[in-house]
């Protein structure tokens, strides 16, 4: 269970299993209109992939180089692991070629 409906209380989990089980047709949406033009939504805007702490060997150069690039030197394992990923979906896209 996640943190945050680990700390709900019983009368708060059970407000939830009701609206959970209350059919589509019977919620009033009259104050929050239900949307229905998605076209200017965009995608991940709100998901942040699990992150697992390793350790990983760099060459100092490359740490240095991400580290000055970085503002205040804060930031550069951002950036690294961006890099990393715009790597692995480039593989990803060659692969399905």
């Amino acid at each position: 269970m996640n943190r945050e409906s680990s700390e709900l209380t019983t009368e708060q989990r059970a407000e939830l299993q009701a609206l959970k089980e209350l059919p589509d047709d019977q919620i009033d949406t009259s104050d929050i209109p239900e949307l229905l033009d998605w076209s200017n939504a965009r995608r991940g805007l709100f998901y942040r992939p699990v992150k697992k702490q390793i350790t990983l060997r760099l060459d100092a150069d490359v740490i240095e180089w991400f580290k000055a690039r970085a503002k205040n030197g804060r930031g550069y394992q951002t950036d690294i692991n961006r890099t990393l990923r715009q790597h692995v979906e480039s593989q990803e896209k060659n692969d399905d070629s």
